[in-house]
Order: C-alpha cells, then sequence, then structure tokens
C-alpha cells in the first residue's frame, strides 16, 4: 500500500471511531427518551395539563399547579440570581483584577460543584427557619443559589469574547469605563449572556432535593410566594415513590413533560448563540 492509500485508510478508520463514540455518547439520551415517551406520551392530555391531582386513591387528576409551580419557582430564581449573576460576572469581566475577583471566580467554581442537597439545607436554615414555613420564596432562593455561580461564570466568558477594539473605540470617542461597558461591551455579548441564563435556568428546573427543603409541596393552588409550592420534581419524586399504579403513570408523562421543557430550553439557548456566532462571522 502506498503512502496515500495508507493516510486514506487511517482517515477512514478514525472517522469510523469517532462516529461510533458519538453515537455511544447520545445513545444513552436516546434510551431516556424513547422509554420516557414509550411511558409518558400516552398520559399527556388536557386533563393532566390543566387539572389538580386527585385525593389518593382516585384515578386521574393532573399536574397544573405543578406546572405553574415550577415556572413560579425559576421565576424567583431568575429575579433573585440573574440580575447579581450578571453584574458579578460584569465585574470580573472588566473591572476584576488578582485580589477579590480571583476570590470570587474560585468561590463561583467551588459553588457549581456543591451537591444540591446541600444548597437546599442551607437555603431551610437561612430562609424556612427563620420565616417558620415552607413556601415558594424559599424555594426561589434555593434555586437562585445553584443558579448564580453559572450565570457569572458564563457572563464573564462572553464578555470577554468582546473584540477589544469595541472598547478601546468606544473610550477613544470619550466615554467612560463604565459607558463603555455598559453602552457596547454588554450588548455586543448579549446574546451569549441570554444563552447563558437560559442554559443555567434548564440546569436548575430539574432539581429535586433544594425544594424537598424548602418549597415542599402542595396539592392545591398556591396562593402567592409565602405558601408551599408544587414543582415537577417533586412531584415525580412523590409519584415514583407511591404505590399506585396511576401515580406511576402520571410520574412518567411528568418527567416526559419536564424534559422536553429542558431540550426546548437547551435547543433555544444554542439558537441565540448560533445566531450571534453567525452574525459575528458576517461582521
Amino acid at each position: 500500500m502506498n503512502r496515500l492509500g495508507w493516510r486514506k485508510a487511517v482517515n477512514a478508520i478514525m472517522s469510523a471511531v469517532t462516529a461510533l463514540c458519538a453515537v455511544t455518547a447520545v445513545a444513552p439520551l436516546l434510551f431516556v427518551l424513547g422509554i420516557l415517551a414509550v411511558k409518558g406520551a400516552s398520559s399527556i392530555n388536557w386533563s393532566f395539563l390543566t387539572q389538580l391531582p386527585k385525593p389518593t386513591g382516585e384515578l386521574g387528576g393532573g399536574m397544573a399547579n405543578a406546572i405553574v409551580g415550577s415556572g413560579q419557582l425559576l421565576l424567583l430564581a431568575a429575579l433573585f440570581g440573574v440580575p447579581l449573576g450578571v453584574a458579578g460576572g460584569i465585574y470580573l469581566s472588566e473591572f476584576g483584577g488578582w485580589g477579590v475577583p480571583f476570590v470570587v471566580r474560585y468561590a463561583a467554581d467551588l459553588l457549581v460543584s456543591v451537591p444540591s442537597i446541600v444548597i437546599g439545607i442551607f437555603a431551610y436554615a437561612v430562609v424556612v427557619v427563620r420565616m417558620g414555613h415552607f413556601s415558594s420564596l424559599a424555594g426561589g432562593f434555593a434555586l437562585a443559589v445553584m443558579l448564580l455561580p453559572i450565570v457569572v461564570t458564563n457572563t464573564e466568558q462572553f464578555l470577554r469574547t468582546v473584540p477589544v477594539w469595541l472598547r478601546e473605540g468606544s473610550l477613544a470617542l470619550g466615554a467612560g469605563h463604565w459607558k463603555t461597558t455598559i453602552s457596547v461591551v454588554v450588548p455586543a455579548a448579549m446574546q451569549g449572556i441570554l444563552t447563558g441564563i437560559l442554559l443555567a435556568l434548564a440546569r436548575v428546573a430539574g432539581e429535586t432535593a433544594p425544594l424537598l427543603f424548602t418549597a415542599f409541596n402542595n396539592d392545591y393552588w398556591a396562593r402567592g410566594f409565602q405558601q408551599p409550592v408544587s414543582s415537577l420534581p417533586v412531584r415525580i419524586y412523590e409519584y415514583a415513590l407511591s404505590p399506585y399504579d396511576d401515580y406511576h403513570r402520571q410520574a412518567w408523562a411528568a418527567a416526559l413533560l419536564l424534559l422536553g421543557l429542558v431540550l426546548i430550553v437547551n435547543v433555544l439557548s444554542r439558537l441565540v448563540l448560533a445566531k450571534k456566532m453567525a452574525s459575528r462571522r458576517i461582521a
């Protein structure tokens, strides 16, 4: 075999190996999606989406309160965590040095790796114990603590991708550092920052442990933010441990719904990021 033929053979073998590795990496996700689709798709109907849970032992009902509760918790998490996370990322990227910023980065990296149940216990001690009861505010606070370091890290990384000449051009025209940051740098990285926020929300949407210690659960509609609230992850956990087949059926349906929502958010974030990269290449 000549040298060209050997190179083609090696290229074909390595392409096949990398394709096999890619399929192997995606196979677990496809397997999970297949199982959820088989077991849960038939149970997702209008009643499931609009009705409250039935009393124990009765068939039917739905998870309308859990769906709304999950949205409520994510909204609170975004209100608590996103402004602080974006502001922290701006500071680390545009004004940070090696003192306090190094400690903040290190703390953010550590916080990302902290088990969610530990964050749940922390939120329980800080919020639930002081308030004297479970509430959606406590649940939103727990998710915000998990959300915060992800938003900080993503915001800093996307801000650092903004070309230096944009900053220099603004400064050359007489704009101050803060004016340049708010008017030039942040808008240039806005699509990336939004992508990071969406990915962070998708990351915390399926957390169960923190909500067991904070928001707890509720079989009815939560009136305001001072009451316990139901959520899809907690409802899945509760129904999966129950001895009733109808609860198992609804748990599969809720798992499929939750995974579908997370996948949609991830796809949207990828589309936003792809649009940003395409616009940058055109520019």
